[in-house]
């Protein structure tokens, strides 16, 4: 499918890396602003340079006082601002590459000119936003409930480290599933202009045991392979840190993890590419019913013409 079409995977990683570099620049630009309004005295600075872990948070705790509401009402703000702007970008790369997928299926044939429902795009991405707003959340909550379990009278570091593995597991989980479901609902809102409820439904009635899970199933494979595969290579470099300078052993890391995340969007797209083929394929009636033989038939074979009753009555002569 990628063969056929050889720009769609770096159409993905365009408008992904985009936004990602732009995050990037964004939050570097914030830190180097927030750290430069920061005031260090020479105590605070000879307390830095004692390299003594309780003098050096002293010290920070000093520089940062009284900044950091400012700082996270900061935060709170650029996160709004990159959350909108990722329901944005995310709505129009979505819409560019299921339009191309849905035209080379159907080969340029459709009976009527179809529209493009880009604010039911941008209500799934919201809900997108949304779930990941309830993982950091649930994530906030699973630390308080594991700090819980261990108190100052009653310790328990392992029953807390548990509780709290356990919570993320299942908080992961969820969120991935419901990714991957509101991801799939994008189909139909560019195939079958269905609203954001409306491809909702649809994406609920097509996710039942069958072709889409098995191949949901696969590319997961699939990505889990190029994860462990990234992981190895990466511990290569890691390895000589001792030896190499750190520049070589940190480009090294970031090389491998930039292939890997090249990797996991070619592997996005084809899954995408997997989910319109199913939809816009032929159906699995007409499949079955071009492939499988003719039913059987007693009547049809001579060898079971001896047993009586089989046989069909003979017409009278005459």
């Amino acid at each position: 499918m990628l063969l056929c079409l050889p720009s769609l995977g770096p159409a993905e990683i365009a408008w992904r890396w985009s936004f990602g570099l732009a995050v990037t620049a964004l939050l570097a630009f914030f830190f180097h602003e927030y750290m430069s309004t920061l005031p260090v005295t020479g105590g605070e600075m000879f307390l830095l340079q004692t390299r003594q872990p309780a003098l050096v948070w002293q010290a920070m705790a000093r520089i940062l006082q009284g900044s950091v509401p400012r700082a996270v009402a900061t935060l709170i703000v650029l996160a709004l601002a990159l959350t909108l702007a990722w329901i944005v970008l995310a709505s129009l790369g979505r819409a560019a590459t299921l339009k191309t997928l849905f035209e080379y299926f159907r080969d340029g044939d459709d009976s009527k000119p179809r529209t493009l429902r880009l604010s039911s795009l941008m209500g799934l991405n919201f809900l997108r936003a949304a779930a990941m707003l309830a993982v950091v959340v649930s994530s906030v909550g699973a630390v308080l409930l594991a700090g819980a379990a261990s108190s100052k009278t009653h310790p328990s570091p392992g029953s807390a480290l548990l509780i709290f593995c356990m919570l993320i597991l299942f908080i992961g989980l969820a969120w991935s599933m419901l990714n991957w479901y509101l991801s799939l609902a994008a189909i139909f809102v560019v195939g079958a202009e269905d609203t954001t409820f409306g491809a909702l439904a649809a994406a609920a009635h097509l996710c039942r045991p069958g072709p889409v899970v098995a191949a949901a199933a696969w590319f997961g494979v699939a990505h889990a392979v190029s994860f462990v595969t990234a992981a190895s290579v990466a511990a290569f470099p890691l390895a000589f840190a001792e030896v190499l300078p750190a520049g070589v052993v940190l480009g090294g890391v970031i090389l491998v993890a930039l292939i890997y995340f090249a990797s996991a969007d070619f592997l996005y797209v084809g899954r995408l590419a997997a989910y319109v083929f199913l939809i816009e394929g032929p159906e699995p009636e007409s499949i079955q019913a071009h492939s499988m033989p003719p039913a059987f038939s007693p009547l049809d074979d001579d060898i079971l013409s001896d047993i009586p009753g089989l046989t069909p009555p003979q017409p009278a002569a005459g």
